[in-house]
């Protein structure tokens, strides 16, 4: 398995300013947001390298800190370098659905996002529009409550949980904690022993401060915003699974563009290999990277007390973590959200695994999900 390892030594840096509103999870929010291709492109090219077969390559990422491959990566450049003068042209999404349209609109090449839309873009196209490429990041998912009103796991029976979106990946999460813990909640309403209220992390932080909810089940940086507000983490979703891990952000390819311009897909792999590595050997610098690129995107940088125990919690990875991704799939049905998919075919690492071998780490495997 090769998985770069966890964020957890990095030293706060002193950034000063408030969370970027903005800042959601998979599955839910606005609009794309669309930057302007960068001049430098041309620059990259290699004297007497070949160029790739596209001019461009459209690639969608969140403002998100679990998006850090696709944040570190285009801040510093390091994916742009491995393009040979193809121009990269980011767009910035803040809805899995929106990123998942676009894609099979045919006005994004490839994307990071999360399991859930992942799958639902799979299943709802019955395979013929997407591909997972490669793992991006694991873990940053946290239970933060109130600890006036909620002291222990027991405590949270009657109280009021949020989740970003009905269906999202936090949320089919959640709907498995509570079914495990012999409690019932209607999926689609929210109601039961728990109330699940799906809320747009935009808004989340206040509604906890208002009172309106007494927690929330939610993604970094989220959580730490809640735990700055006066929250407590009660449970972190590592804890959860097997060797600690568990896919949150994926990387996805439109099979149109994998299958016309696989040296441009290849090319990107090499690039999102090479931030993973970068940020793990750099981990102060590529957490101001991030920061940076945050507050390109918004207008605002995260507070020191936000990014430094989020950025603690997330691991970037290549490898996909293809067997949670099936976990997450089961859970969802078993929660009646969704019929049972059929995922053969969801993953194609074939190029991942090729720049894995030139890179010399091990191969990652697609847990029998794989292309045929």
């Amino acid at each position: 398995m090769s998985a770069a390892r966890p964020l957890t030594a990095l030293r706060a840096i002193a950034l000063t300013a408030t969370l970027p509103l903005l800042l959601t999870a998979c599955g839910y929010g606005s609009e794309a947001k669309k930057d302007e291709p960068k001049d430098t492109a041309a620059s990259n090219v290699a004297d007497g390298a070949k160029k790739l077969s596209a001019s461009e390559v459209r690639i969608g990422y969140f403002p998100n800190l679990t998006h850090a491959t696709a944040l570190v990566g285009l801040q510093e450049g390091l994916i742009e370098k491995e393009l040979n003068g193809t121009r990269i042209k980011p767009q910035s999404f803040n809805a899995g659905p929106s990123e998942i349209e676009a894609l099979n609109g045919g006005s994004l090449d490839i994307g990071f996002i999360g399991p859930s839309p992942s799958i639902n873009g799979y299943v709802k196209s019955k395979g013929s529009n997407l591909r997972i490429i490669s793992g991006s990041a694991s873990g940053g998912v946290k239970l933060v409550v109130n600890p006036d009103k909620i002291k222990t796991l027991d405590d949270l029976k009657g109280k009021k949980i949020a989740t970003p979106q009905k269906g999202n990946t936090q949320d089919v999460a959640f709907l498995n904690w509570i079914s495990e813990k012999g409690w019932s909640v209607d999926p689609e309403s929210g109601k039961g022993d728990v109330s699940v209220v799906r809320t747009d992390n935009k808004v989340t932080p206040d509604a906890f401060k208002q009172g309106s909810i007494d927690g929330a089940w939610v993604p970094e940086p989220t959580a730490s915003k809640l735990v700055s507000d006066g929250g407590s983490v009660l449970l972190d979703e590592t804890a959860l699974w097997p060797d600690k891990k568990f896919v949150i952000t994926n990387v996805i390819v439109s099979q149109k563009f994998l299958k016309e311009h696989a040296d441009v897909v290849e090319a990107v792999l090499k690039g999102t290999v090479k931030t993973n590595e970068w940020i793990n050997a750099n981990p102060d610098k590529a957490k101001a990277s991030a920061n940076a690129k945050l507050a390109a995107d918004s207008g605002k940088p995260l507070d020191a007390k936000v990014i430094d125990p989020a950025w603690q919690s997330i691991l970037v990875t290549d490898d996909p973590l293809a067997s949670t991704l099936k976990t997450e799939s089961d859970w969802a049905v078993k929660a009646k959200l969704i019929e049972q998919p059929d995922l053969a075919g969801i993953y194609d690492l074939t190029l991942l695994n090729k720049v894995l071998k030139a890179a010399g780490k091990p191969e990652v495997s697609d847990a029998g999900l794989g292309a045929k």
